[in-house]
This record gives C-alpha cells, structure tokens and sequence, in this order.
C-alpha cells in the first residue's frame, strides 16, 4: 500500500510540476517576445532616425542648388536685359540691381548651443509660469554664479 501512494504522489508531483513549468515558461516566452518586438522598434526607430537625416541633407543640398540657380538665372537676366533694352532707364529695368551687389543676410545672434559652455540646470529659480501668475526671468549674473559653481565642482 505504500507504493502504491507513493507512486500517486509521484505522479501528482509531476503533474503540479508541469502546470508550473508552464506558467513560467509563458512568462518566459512572454518576455522573449517583448523582447524581440522591442529590438525590432529600436533597429526601426533608428532606420527612421537614419533616414529622417539623409532626407534633410539632400533636401538642404538641393536647396543649396535652387539659390545657386536663381542667382545664375537673375544675372543671366540682368545682363541681357541690359544688353537687349540698353536705352531703358534703370528705374524701368526689373534688373538693374545686381545680385553680386545684394548684402547677404548674417545672422549676428549666435545659435544658443554655440553660446552655452556648460550645462543646463534641471530646476529654475523660484516658481515658473506655470505655477504663478507672474513670469520670471533668470538673470545673467544667476547664470554666472551657477556656471561658476559647476566649474569648481
């Protein structure tokens, strides 16, 4: 009689240990899947992040190209229309600026990553505009002493 409950023992213990194993092997293959499909995203995220770059640089090339173009075609034309109409007063001529003469237009304020030597605080003084009626500005010399205070540490 002892055999035969140790055999009934025997095999519910193996019939618990299945149902748990696959309990947690659901988890695990649950896991492995989120996983993968995470990996996925990443390799897609950053193909996307690939091409959103290659896509701006050609878009600014052919920009680039575009205003070469419009200045060869605006000399192009002011120096035929003077050559075909050389009686007209420059006042009627559409042409008669030159594009060489054109100022460019420069930027004088810096790109404020170029301006920044060191890293931006993760906290503002006192309450913001979103918490407070009235907005508050950080001052130049606040900026100095938090600058100074990362450079010594």
């Amino acid at each position: 009689m002892s055999w035969i409950i140790a055999i009934a023992i025997f095999i519910a213990g193996i019939f618990v240990g299945s149902i748990i194993s696959r309990l947690t092997n659901k988890n695990q293959n649950q896991h492995s899947s989120l996983k993968k499909d995470l990996d996925k995203s990443k390799y897609e995220l950053e193909q996307y992040r690939q091409e959103l770059v290659d896509h701006f640089a050609r878009s600014a090339e052919l920009l680039d190209n575009v205003s070469k173009d419009y200045g060869k075609l605006y000399e192009h034309m002011a120096k035929t229309s003077a050559e075909l109409m050389p009686n007209l007063p420059t006042q009627d001529n559409p042409f008669a600026q030159r594009i060489t003469t054109l100022e460019p237009v420069e930027n004088d304020t810096p790109i404020e990553d170029e301006v920044m030597d060191h890293q931006p605080r993760d906290y503002a003084n006192g309450a913001t505009g979103l918490f407070s009626d009235k907005p508050t500005t950080i001052k130049d010399n606040d900026m100095a002493a938090s600058a100074q205070s990362a450079k010594a540490s």
